[in-house]
């Protein structure tokens, strides 16, 4: 039998076992990059950049955390109405969960934190953010197509492409209500109920759903010319290749696979990406181009924590 102690010790690490997991990979990370670079030469890129492009750099992608705000906001604005501050606070504390714990799990406290806070089923917190991150992912495709587009040698028949593309979340949507009918005949009558909160977690109408797909686009839109920019500064070139950096690294933090912190594939999908669009590859640019894509990421993990920082003294919302 074991004593009070061991098993209190046990149930501590069950616990904590993915924040503990998460510092030994990012604590391991940081070593690498110290043995294969050294820290110093990390951080003196950042001082040949100079301190106001990553100032501005870092509050530019700091202020696309309140546009994202706002687009929860405006998604339940019942239940959020009045306590923007608090929705700040339970998504800041959402997007740090979700860089630093792996494989995603970090989108779990999304729909357990707006119900704690504002009263939001379960089931309707993980309908809206299904529906976020499906517009999230096709927003950044979408961009990456734009750049595929011009590269292709079928011009006319590319643009088609990415037209048709581009107009899936309106044909989703416009769809949602015969797709929700049928899935309450063919799905036994106990789940009537959660059907119907996952059409309550579906945007109200379409302007609702307009407005939702606009954010989405502005806020993607400034994080990646933002990080491109910042590549660029680092040497990152052509233009295109910055641009296609960003969108690599974005497009690694919203697929299932995800590092603790983003550690490896943050970085990997920036030099990927990078590539794709017209960056160098040999062994000179490629160790040029790692040095440029890990204080990108850096730079994305100081601007999560300036988020949180932000948002802590802010209050709860009153409870429902």
């Amino acid at each position: 039998m074991k004593s009070p102690v061991v098993a209190s010790r046990q149930s501590w690490f069950v616990r904590n076992r993915m924040t503990l997991l998460t510092v030994a990979i990012v604590a391991a990370y940081a070593l690498f990059i110290q043995w294969l670079w050294g820290w110093p030469v990390i951080i003196g890129q950042w001082k040949e950049v100079g301190i106001l492009p990553v100032v501005g750099a870092l509050a530019l992608l700091t202020s696309t955390y309140f546009l994202r705000t706002w687009r929860i906001y405006d998604y339940f604005p019942q239940a959020t109405s009045g306590h923007f501050k608090a929705l700040f606070r339970v998504t800041q504390i959402h997007n740090l969960l979700n860089i630093m714990l792996p494989f995603r799990a970090g989108e779990t406290s999304f729909p357990v934190l707006m119900r704690s806070e504002f009263g939001i089923p379960l089931a309707r917190g993980t309908s809206a953010l299904l529906v976020m991150r499906l517009l999230d992912l096709h927003a950044l495709l979408a961009a990456a197509g734009i750049g595929f587009a011009i590269a292709s040698t079928h011009t006319v028949l590319a643009w088609i492409l990415w037209a048709a593309f581009l107009a899936l979340p309106v044909a989703g949507f416009a769809a949602r209500r015969p797709l929700l009918k049928l899935a309450v005949k063919l799905l036994p009558a106990k789940a009537a109920k959660l059907v119907a909160e996952i059409e309550n977690g579906l945007p109200a109408d379409g302007a609702a759903f307009a407005r939702a797909w606009a954010m989405t686009v502005i806020n993607w839109l400034v994080k990646v010319l933002v990080l491109a920019w910042a590549l660029g500064l680092m040497g990152v070139e052509p233009m295109a290749a910055s641009f296609g950096g960003a969108l690599g690294g974005e497009l690694s933090s919203v697929l299932p696979v995800h590092a603790p912190g983003g550690v490896g594939t943050y970085p990997a999908g920036i030099t990927a990406g990078a590539v794709a669009f017209g960056a160098a590859s040999d062994k000179i640019a490629l160790a040029a181009l790692a040095k440029a894509s890990i204080n990108a990421h850096l730079l994305i993990i100081v601007s999560a924590l300036t988020g949180t920082a932000i948002s802590l003294p802010f209050g709860r919302a009153a409870k429902h």
